[in-house]
């Protein structure tokens, strides 16, 4: 099941690193190299909710196999394509894919497990999706360095060609069906409208900030509003999102935290590249590099974060707020000083370590009670929010760091990390709005094994 989590995040941000080749190989146009990399995410974030609906009603492992087949066919025609236009399409291909079997994974971890294993899958959920955002570039620049078989860039997206045929294999074979205990319909209407509604929300924020906020994003967002509110007063038996899930106080803070987190990461990855790549002047491959304490510090909290959670609840994911903004003010005050590049290695960390200890107790509480017949659409409504929070935060940090460009790299650096440092404490204030509940209570010696699995 993780394995689909990873390759899906991973193909978000391994792309970014390949665009140069990309655009030169295929001669394409800027608005076409824009298309590959905003065709995934606006296909990906408006198809969630409705993967996880289909997952309630056919099956979440059936639901789990077909988009992860799907995605493995997608990613053969991305490899293979033998122009822009081919690529653009099997790219949204992708995203719908990605759409299909993400939310399964959420869903299925949430009515197979329970208790602390239930707790321990959903971290190596978070964990699995950390790395493959943090290191999605290091891999990208390691496989066009590498040039493997001549591939160039299409090594980035046939490398989930292999891992995506053994993850199938497997997937019948150690993999339950896990599906409602009560019968349910689609609701063809209401699919009509969430899925128009996301499109209206996510297309402007992921092409407005390129094209300079033209009337039509404005539009579409006002129409996304009014979409929403037709959705919120229709009625159905069956309906996609039951909004019952949004009266329970742990579920809408713990969303609303995780929008909050999302909204810091993408931007955070968006600039840092843009940092390293344009102040610091390294290259593709270095610049993945330079995200590998992240990455280090990220691991060290996620396999910490059990025991974390065990002893101090809900203010973990307060914690973590806390450790990014702490990370992120040193990192500022480093950059404004111009320090040497070594000297970020340490704040990296710290920072990776504050992502780390945040994001899985927030998944846990989202989830927690929620009720196995809305798992899917549960986890389609929380996947859904991470990806409106990352093009959301992309958009907001750059209006924040293109406005202060042309004083340069640096200094646009360093705006883009005051609208982060604020993103990390909301995340700490936001913690304090879910339900005063102890962490879970581990058998005697478990915390340790928790923290080793």
């Amino acid at each position: 099941m993780l394995t689909g989590v990873f390759i899906t995040i991973l193909d978000f941000f391994i792309v970014n690193v390949a665009i140069p080749a990309i655009q030169r190989d295929l001669h394409a146009g800027a608005a076409a190299v824009e298309w590959v990399v905003a065709g995934y995410g606006l296909a990906y974030g408006a198809g969630l909710v409705l993967g996880g609906r289909l997952g309630d009603i056919l099956g979440r492992r059936r639901m789990f196999v077909i988009g992860l087949t799907l995605f493995t066919l997608a990613s053969i025609a991305c490899g293979l394509a033998p122009d822009a236009g081919t690529l653009v399409a099997a790219r949204i291909a992708q995203g719908l894919a990605a759409a299909a079997l993400t939310p399964q994974v959420l869903a299925i971890l949430r009515t197979v497990y329970s208790g602390p294993a239930q707790a321990r899958a959903i971290n190596a959920y978070a964990l699995t999706m950390g790395l493959a955002a943090v290191f999605g570039q290091l891999v990208g620049g390691l496989l066009i360095q590498a040039d493997l078989f001549g591939l160039g860039w299409r090594a980035c997206f046939l490398i989930n060609v292999p891992i995506g045929v053994a993850a199938l294999a497997l997937t019948r074979r150690v993999v339950p069906e896990s599906r409602p205990g009560t019968a349910v319909r689609l609701d063809l209407g209401g699919t009509a409208l969430i899925s128009a509604a996301l499109v209206a929300t996510l297309l402007p924020l992921i092409e407005g900030r390129e094209q300079g906020w033209p009337l039509w994003t404005w539009l579409s967002l006002a129409a996304a509003v009014a979409l929403f509110a037709a959705y919120g007063r229709r009625r159905h038996a069956s309906p996609l999102i039951d909004l019952a899930l949004f009266r329970e106080r742990a579920f809408t803070a713990g969303l609303l935290t995780q929008l909050a987190f999302t909204m810091g990461m993408a931007a955070y990855f968006l600039i840092f590249a843009l940092y390293v790549q344009g102040a610091a002047g390294l290259d593709a491959l270095g610049a993945g590099l330079i995200f590998t304490p992240i990455g280090l510090g990220y691991l060290a909290a996620s396999l910490l974060a059990p025991r974390v959670v065990a002893r101090f609840g809900r203010q973990t994911i307060a914690l973590g707020g806390l450790t990014r903004a702490l990370g992120l003010t040193v990192l500022l005050a480093a950059v404004a000083l111009e320090a040497p590049l070594g000297w970020l290695v340490p704040i990296l960390a710290v920072d990776g370590f504050g992502m780390g200890l945040a994001l899985a107790p927030i998944m846990g509480t989202v989830l927690a009670g929620v009720a196995p017949r809305h798992a899917g659409a549960a986890a389609g409504v929380l996947t859904t929010a991470q990806q409106v929070g990352a093009a959301l935060g992309v958009g907001i940090v750059g209006i924040v760091f293109y406005g202060s460009l042309p004083g340069g790299v640096s200094l646009a650096f360093q705006h883009g990390l005051i609208y982060l440092i604020v993103v990390a404490l909301a995340i700490a204030a936001l913690v304090q709005l879910l339900p005063h509940t102890p962490g879970p209570r581990l058998p005697a010696g478990a915390a340790g094994k928790e923290a080793v699995a």
